[in-house]
């Protein structure tokens, strides 16, 4: 009889098809938010005509975050495989802690607007001008800035180990900057992040060591 002392260990590793989970969370993230977008227009009073006119975007909306999260992170799970022994803890943990507080506001935020359509809010307009407000509020003036952070933590550890070109390394910095500083203009601009992890999965499935 074999005892544990005799089985062979095996050491893990990430198949390259898991970067699919990007290119995955790239197309439900986007839909997504053009789906919210769409039930909230810019310049609209805010009240309960958008929980009326676009309560059917926000249900899709709300199934369609969840598996966007799940692929989001086999996304980050992907990126840190593929740092291996350059991970350098200190930017790994602003990396991890930033995706995961983007990931649980844009959770937050879809809840809100599922909630609110559910729960029959269109028939009280201040109840829904406030829901309104804090989902705009969490997903745009905090879910982007993080998505920033994360760009930016995943940008300079790229500099530093030379594992991504450094034209993406430049475009991530840009595109991280230009998320921190005007992330409350229109949420539109959230559609940068998304358009970043598709470009960064395709990379990542194109070399033999990723990241």
């Amino acid at each position: 009889m074999t005892g544990p002392a005799d089985r062979r260990l095996r050491r893990l590793t990430t198949p390259r098809a898991a970067a699919l989970a990007g290119v995955l969370f790239a197309v439900l993230f986007a839909a997504a938010l053009v789906l919210i977008r769409l039930a909230l227009p810019e310049g609209a009073p805010p009240g309960s005509q958008w929980l009326r006119e676009g309560s059917v975007n926000l249900r899709i909306a709300a199934l369609l975050m969840p598996f966007a999260g799940i692929a989001f992170l086999w996304f980050l799970g992907v990126v840190r495989d593929g740092l291996g022994d350059y991970e350098d803890k200190f930017f790994s943990t602003v990396l991890l802690g930033s995706g995961l507080l983007f990931l649980a506001m844009m959770f937050v935020a879809a809840g809100v607007g599922a909630g609110l359509e559910r729960g029959g809010a269109a028939g009280h307009p201040a109840v829904a001008a406030v829901g309104q407000m804090i989902l705009l509020t969490i997903s745009k003036t905090y879910g982007l800035r993080m998505a920033a952070v994360f760009m930016m933590s995943l940008a300079t550890i790229w500099l530093r180990t030379g594992l991504m070109p450094r034209w993406l390394v430049g475009a991530s910095y840009l595109l991280a900057v230009g998320l921190l500083a005007a992330g409350d203009t229109t949420m539109w601009l959230a559609l940068t992040f998304p358009a970043w992890v598709l470009v960064v999965s395709v990379l990542l499935m194109r070399q033999p060591r990723a990241v």
